[in-house]
């Protein structure tokens, strides 16, 4: 038997329940919706948190015949803030982000995601031979029909259209996102764009060729030992130079560490490094480079190197755009890669799915907030190539553009979070007050969190600014640091 309370509130969300169910039969251009209801209210429940009643809409999206683009969009049915967060996938996508959207939807968002024209295939790109249509879909196009199909959801829910639309994703979301701002700049009126892999062929290109190397010469390997070594290495000569020892380097631009120092002095052993294993590491520090001395992306930061990666086989991840979409052929051997002719052929025939334009004169004139972070400790995407984009649009646009346009490194963080380094930001309140309230984000607070407890907190600066210790009070606490000038 329902309680009162219980009751009641069932009473009070019939009209929502109501005017949720009306949205099946919601017309818009090649779309089908395939559901619409009322989703109730749930309690905290073991790591789940608790979740807001919300309205529930799935539709199909269909812009040429070969498209088959899934959408879900997710309203409160109580306390909308009244804007619009729609959150982006990671690796070669394939299904929806629920928990980013579980995430919007709990900060009061309605919120939308897309597994961007495919199924199941995060790890690889296998969806697209022999379907051009859907590499486009991925590339840009089901981000853009997504965001059409959930505006226009969202104003018939609340017969009001959002007040501001945000985007939020990281690596390939954070590409997504940067598509966004590049291709179609009336979207979104921010972006939060974390560890973007923007050209991600390029990346890919680099590191299969990075991991072909490897595996002809063992001897260029590193054993999970002298990885070891080397990270320990490394926090050795360059972490006590920002004034803290705190496992993790803050400013490592300003790191000279050689791993020449790491040399064999005679025989190998434990504790060094061969020639051999000492070029793998300068290599993974430098741009990678075809024969005729072309940049195709640069190496990783130092303070990467517990992230240093030494597989058994080249990684899908990466030989795939070039097994799926350069050679089009599920046969094709990653072995052979050759970097200058499959980069050529990988960017003839994928060359869409990079977001690699630094005009964004559109979106800034619209308004629009672009909010960058990328983990220095970052083993794929390379911090080194979204500072490298930053640039660009300075060039492009003349000086600096820190009204719209800013950048926060991550000390010590990972791909998308993890490592040492304070990893846990809410870039989305930073962003969403810069572009309501016109309050740029001077700095903004993170926090590394272990098994529940705040160990350390620690102010991320815009590039090029660095956190800098005070002198006193406790070196966990971020009060006790200010972002200066590097």
């Amino acid at each position: 038997m329902l309680t009162a309370v219980a009751l009641s509130l069932m009473t009070s969300l019939l009209p929502a329940a109501a005017q949720c169910e009306s949205l099946r039969t919601l017309a818009r251009p090649n779309t089908t919706v395939t559901g619409a209801e009322l989703v109730p209210a749930a309690p905290a429940a073991g790591q789940a948190l608790a979740m807001p009643a919300y309205c529930r809409v799935r539709a199909v999206v269909k812009p040429v015949p070969d498209s088959q683009i899934t959408v879900e969009v997710w309203m409160p049915a109580e306390n909308w803030n009244g804007k619009f967060q729609a959150v982006g996938n990671g690796g070669w996508a394939g299904n929806l982000s629920l928990p980013a959207m579980r995430e919007a939807l709990r900060a009061g968002y309605a919120t939308a995601s897309t597994d961007t024209g495919h199924q199941g295939a995060q790890g690889g790109a296998a969806f697209a031979l022999g379907h051009p249509e859907k590499v486009t879909d991925f590339a840009y196009r089901a981000v853009h029909e997504m965001t059409m199909m959930a505006k226009a959801t969202v104003a018939a829910y609340y017969e009001r259209p959002a007040r501001l639309s945000y985007f939020n994703g990281c690596s390939t979301g954070g590409r997504q996102g940067m598509m966004e701002a590049q291709r179609f700049p009336g979207d979104y009126d921010g972006i939060v764009a974390g560890a973007p892999v923007y050209n991600m062929i390029r990346l890919s290109a680099s590191q299969v060729q990075r991991q072909v190397e490897s595996l002809e010469t063992p001897a260029r390997r590193l054993p999970p030992g002298k990885i070891t070594l080397l990270a320990n290495a490394v926090l050795a000569a360059c972490d006590a130079r920002d004034g803290v020892t705190d496992g993790f380097l803050s400013d490592p631009e300003r790191c000279e560490f050689k791993p020449e120092t790491l040399a064999c002095k005679a025989a190998d052993g434990p504790g060094c490094l061969t020639a051999p294993q000492i070029e793998t590491v300068t290599r993974a520090y430098s741009t990678m480079k075809t024969k005729t001395g072309e940049s195709v992306y640069p190496g990783s930061a130092i303070g990467f190197e517990a992230g240093l990666r030494m597989p058994d086989a080249p990684l899908e991840l990466h030989f795939s755009p070039f097994r799926d979409i350069a050679h089009q052929d599920a046969k094709w051997d990653p072995m052979s890669f050759d970097l200058e002719a499959d980069l050529a052929l990988g960017l003839k025939h994928g060359g869409s799915i990079e977001a690699n334009d630094p005009n964004l004169a559109a979106f800034k004139a619209r308004g629009g907030k672009l909010l960058l972070w990328h983990g220095w400790a970052d083993p794929g995407p390379a911090p080194a190539n979204t500072i490298a984009y930053v640039k660009g649009v300075e060039r492009t646009l003349g000086g600096s553009q820190d009204t719209w346009l800013r950048l926060f490194m991550l000390p010590g963080v990972g791909h998308c979070g993890g490592g040492r380094g304070p990893d846990d930001a809410d870039f989305m309140d930073a962003l969403d007050r810069w572009r309501e309230a016109g309050t740029a984000p001077a700095r903004i607070d993170a926090s590394r969190v272990t098994n529940g407890s705040v160990e350390l907190t620690r102010p991320l600066c815009p590039y090029p600014q660095v956190a800098r210790y005070k002198g006193t009070g406790s070196t966990n606490e971020a009060a006790n640091f200010v972002c200066a000038a590097n």
